[in-house]
């Protein structure tokens, strides 16, 4: 689609004369701007702007600037060219995109995937759209200003489903509206929870990703999969994919990450037998600082257990500046004998390594659906900016040494997609 104005019209004489001390006027792609009032705003400085005053500024503008930009300022536009048609297209909201390699093969008609079925393809269209409209808007906030998601999104993603799919398959499904019967929850499968994780990131916002409920991505695997008491397991999802209550993954510390058997957090049994009490730490945890329930893994002296300590007395969190985004909510941990039911025991004791091993499965999976989104969003942006940007009097598709480069990246998204797809 074209981007939205004013229906007005104007000559190009007319934008022509637009080049006053109190009149800045410009076109860009037929639709005419009035900056007047902008001058002092515009990042780039007043200067920029009149030395495109009354001109067609068309090439100037896309030589610097993402065609985002014109939708923020979108305010500015007064009206078009007489007799003229805009001939840069505005991606639609839930659309594809028309940029060559920025959608994964399955989603053009000209092939074929015996791994996708129509509510894959009904999913997918579900989820870009609310991805579009909801998630995008608040990534991109929550990237700038570094503040954690909000609860409005939360309750949103909760309502529609959003958060029961990004578990992957299971009974949790059943019986659940997702994104409006877009997908039935018994026949939810790995693709579509493929589509779920590649969908979901397309805001390009690295640290907001991770602070989109990822720590609930990763932990709340273990209750599901090792609570043995159902009712505390059905109480606690039912917080979580609520959106009430959120919950993380607190493995890794300073000592031990993917040393799991380095962990040197530790739990001991009161001398009745009815509880842990947990002392030590955890660092680099995802979502720790807005988190009501921590899967912590402690060492129980024969051996690795996990517990799900509730967040309470003895328990600290606080933020660690890291050099993404403080949007993901990544956390320092310090337990103070905490004291633990042992209820909250997930799996058996000092057979946690199982618990953790296992819930890597999924985890590791959905990183490799994310970063490869990733990768096909910088080759749509890689694309883009090489057909706008002019160097030397040419754009930078004409030169031979970028295509090689747009190749090389194109073949080892591809390929990498093909392989995620074979092993899903």
């Amino acid at each position: 689609m074209t981007l939205q104005v004013p229906s007005k019209t104007f000559t190009r004489a007319e934008v022509a004369k637009r080049k006053t001390e109190d009149s800045v006027w410009f076109i860009i792609d037929t639709v005419v701007y009035d900056v007047s009032e902008f001058l002092d705003a515009h990042p780039g400085g007043e200067a920029v702007l009149r030395q495109v005053a009354g001109t067609d500024a068309t090439v100037a503008f896309y030589n610097l600037h993402r065609h985002e930009v014109l939708q923020k300022y979108s305010d500015l536009a007064i009206g078009t060219i007489e007799g003229e048609k805009q001939s840069i297209l505005t991606p639609e909201v839930g659309g594809l995109s028309p940029v060559p390699y920025a959608e994964p093969l399955w989603l053009r008609p000209q092939f074929k995937s015996p791994y996708y079925k129509e509510s894959h393809r009904r999913l997918q269209r579900a989820m870009r759209e609310f991805t579009d409209k909801y998630i995008t808007p608040v990534a991109l906030d929550c990237e700038r200003s570094g503040e954690y998601i909000n609860q409005e999104l939360i309750d949103r993603m909760a309502k529609a489903g959003v958060l029961h799919m990004r578990m992957g398959p299971g009974k949790h499904l059943h019986g659940v509206n997702l994104l409006d019967g877009a997908v039935d929850g018994r026949e939810f499968d790995y693709f579509h929870d493929l589509v779920m994780s590649q969908e979901g990131v397309r805001p390009g916002c690295r640290g907001f990703q991770d602070g989109n409920m990822a720590g609930m991505v990763i932990g709340l695997t273990c209750v599901l999969n090792f609570c043995k008491d159902p009712a505390m397991k059905k109480r606690v999802c039912d917080e979580v994919f609520s959106g009430k209550k959120k919950i993380c993954l607190a493995i890794t510390e300073a000592f031990a990450g993917s040393d799991v058997a380095g962990l040197r957090t530790t739990a001991v049994k009161t001398p009745d037998g009815k509880h842990y009490i947990v002392n030590g730490t955890k660092k680099w945890i995802t979502n720790g600082v807005f988190s009501d329930y921590f899967v912590t893994g402690v060492n129980t002296g024969k051996g690795l257990s996990v517990l799900l300590i509730p967040r309470g007395e003895g328990v600290e969190t606080k933020p660690i500046k890291t050099s993404y985004s403080p949007t993901a909510g990544t956390t320092y941990i310090t337990f103070d004998n905490v004291k633990v039911p042992v209820e909250n025991l997930l799996g058996e004791e000092h057979k946690g390594i199982y618990v953790i091993l296992s819930n890597f499965n999924h985890e590791r999976w959905t990183m490799a659906c994310g970063t490869i989104r990733y990768m096909r969003l910088v080759v749509e942006e890689s694309l883009k900016w090489a057909h706008q940007r002019l160097v030397f009097k040419k754009r930078l598709i004409d030169q031979p040494v970028i295509r090689q480069k747009l190749a090389k990246m194109i073949a080892l998204c591809e390929s990498h997609q093909s392989w995620l797809e074979t092993i899903t």
